[in-house]
């Protein structure tokens, strides 16, 4: 397995749209909450023109100011490398990415970097975020959807970066709805017994949507708290183990 840094956390989905965005946000709040100074680097940001907000101007928006890195940007919603090709501009440079990271992580307590869609997005021609994860040495959280084929797009993810030598930090559930259904309750309990990794992060259904300080003020308590000692503040001593709530 490849060495984990003690202070790069990549947040992966098992694909688009399962709210790693978000997630992203609630982590930066609760290493806060931790008294951790965090930052966060974009590789590849797609569907945003110059000038418009991306995602990590909604992470700001929810939780202030931070130190932030986005290394390439293209126009249309599509995976990086793909957007890259028809926008006609040069894909995103591995060695910059990297320094982006290594740039932030030098200067900060923990590092999150988000990804594109699922870990096998081509971020370009020959790179993937498991790609960048095995350069800098980050283990990596998966966001997961509440509903059917979690299981399934799960139990793949954790299988693809466990492959790769990199260390799987968890599962986070991207949106947890108030009246969650069948497949859904399930789900819950079935992810970390077929997968392996534990889920460690549940976000509640619109989120995103809350008042940004009534957004950090809730967040901690969306992850288990003693994985937030462990993995966002490692030099810490580890709290008392009280399991995330979508509340």
């Amino acid at each position: 397995m490849i060495a984990a840094s003690e202070n790069v956390l990549a947040v992966a989905g098992t694909s688009t749209d399962v709210g790693k965005t978000i997630v992203t946000a609630a982590l930066v709040a609760a290493a806060r909450a931790a008294g951790v100074n965090p930052a966060v680097c974009k590789p590849a940001q797609t569907g945003v023109m110059p000038g418009q907000p991306g995602d990590l101007a909604v992470i700001e928006d929810l939780v202030g100011p931070l130190g932030t890195a986005e290394c390439a940007r293209y126009p249309d919603p599509l995976a990086p490398e793909t957007a890259a090709r028809l926008a006609g501009v040069p894909p995103l440079e591995r060695a910059v990415a990297r320094a982006a990271i290594d740039r932030l992580a030098t200067n900060h307590d923990v590092t999150f970097v988000e990804g594109a869609g699922g870990v096998m997005v081509r971020l370009a021609p020959e790179l993937t975020l498991l790609d960048l994860c095995a350069d800098v040495g980050a283990s990596v959280l998966v966001v997961v959807p509440a509903g059917l084929g979690a299981l399934n797009h799960a139990e793949l993810t954790v299988g693809a970066v466990r492959a790769r030598g990199l260390r799987v930090a968890g599962l986070v559930i991207g949106s947890w709805p108030t009246e969650p259904d069948l497949a859904m309750r399930c789900n819950r309990d079935d992810l970390p017994r077929l997968s392996g990794a534990p889920v460690v992060g549940v976000i509640p259904d619109g989120a995103g949507a809350l008042d940004p300080a009534e957004f950090r003020r809730r967040a901690p308590a969306w992850f288990d708290r003693e994985w937030t000692a462990r993995e966002l503040a490692p030099t810490r001593p580890a709290a008392t183990h009280v399991a995330p709530t979508a509340l």
